[in-house]
């Protein structure tokens, strides 16, 4: 059994999964962000609603004396998501630190995923924008891996379109992987998820 950090400041942690509004964008490599915020959601029982923050917002434990969690989808399109993650961090009075932003990667393999504390937004425009809005880069991102385009398509193209039928059969497990990362940062910290996430793709 491994070992369980302990947070006595109970401060919530802030998970905003990026991606596009509207059912026509849900089930596309851009959103993949906010599926695993609906598995995070599923696991605690907590159910999402409308926040004033221009978000839908889910708040709980998934685990009985785990973290608290708050579970942030924002209502903009991808390249405008730094203005509601800002608003979030200012009305739950939550440092950068506090931030996990769980969002798609072109660079890194499809069922793989990297994460990471800080730097730059890696030409991904919604984390360029959170980083813009916040002023800072100082969050812990979960990087979903989900390749680069086959052929001549963009990546533009690739990312709004939904998963194909060979990676929709791999899904499930990568979605629940990305918010096992999220569930272990929260709990052991960043290194120790960092040890039994990464890969080497």
């Amino acid at each position: 059994m491994r070992s369980r950090h302990v947070d006595s400041s109970d401060t919530p942690w802030l998970v905003v999964g990026l991606g596009n509004p509207g059912p026509g964008y849900a089930a596309t490599r851009h959103n993949v962000g906010q599926m695993v915020l609906a598995e995070l959601a599923a696991r605690g029982g907590m159910k999402f609603k409308t926040h004033k923050t221009n978000s839908t917002v889910a708040e709980g434990r998934i685990l009985p004396g785990g973290p608290r969690f708050i579970l942030a989808k924002p209502n903009t399109f991808m390249n405008v998501s730094g203005g509601p993650v800002s608003q979030l961090m200012r009305f739950y009075s939550l440092e950068p630190s506090r931030l996990i932003v769980v969002h798609d990667e072109l660079d890194i393999p499809f069922d793989t995923m990297k994460l990471k504390f800080g730097g730059g937004h890696g030409g991904h425009n919604g984390v360029r924008d959170v980083i813009a809005a916040l002023g800072t880069g100082d969050f812990t991102r979960v990087r979903v891996g989900v390749g680069r385009p086959p052929g001549q398509q963009g990546a533009a193209d690739h990312v709004l379109r939904e998963f194909g039928s060979a990676e929709r059969k791999v899904l499930p497990n990568v979605i629940a992987d990305a918010a096992d990362a999220v569930e272990q940062i929260a709990t052991d910290g960043l290194t120790a998820a960092q040890l039994r996430f990464h890969t080497s793709a």
